[in-house]
């Protein structure tokens, strides 16, 4: 791996995940993303309550991430070896903490209550 291009990275990706996981994973990313940007400018602010009960999902969020990525590259944490991968795992962890709160607001914001012009002029 000469060159570090996203061709080569999406290959990368590929080869671990498969190629229909991927693409269905990256699909589900970019639509809860879109879904979460609809809300924050449909409230125009940001609801706290909301903030806070969607972190209760993110210690939830870092462990599917980290038994997910364990489960498809067949490995356990036993198998990590040097610093590295060590680093990238806590990254993975981090990377499904965040978006298990953006998918857990998301979900209490068009589920939860209607309340939003109350959470707004509160917000003020």
């Amino acid at each position: 791996m000469k060159d570090l291009t996203l061709q080569t990275m999406i290959a990368v990706f590929e080869e671990m995940f498969g190629n229909v996981m991927l693409w269905v994973l990256i699909s589900v990313a970019a639509i809860v993303t879109a879904a979460y940007l609809f809300v924050l400018f449909r409230d125009r602010a940001v609801s706290w309550r909301k903030f806070l009960l969607a972190q209760l999902a993110m210690p939830f969020g870092a462990v599917a991430a980290v038994m997910l990525v364990l489960a498809v590259t067949h490995s356990s944490l036993g198998d990590l070896g040097g610093p590295i991968d060590w680093i990238v795992m806590l990254g993975v962890a981090a990377l499904g903490a965040i978006g298990a709160a953006i998918l857990v607001y998301t979900i209490e914001s068009f589920v939860g209550s209607r309340r939003t012009g109350e959470d707004v002029r509160a917000m003020r």
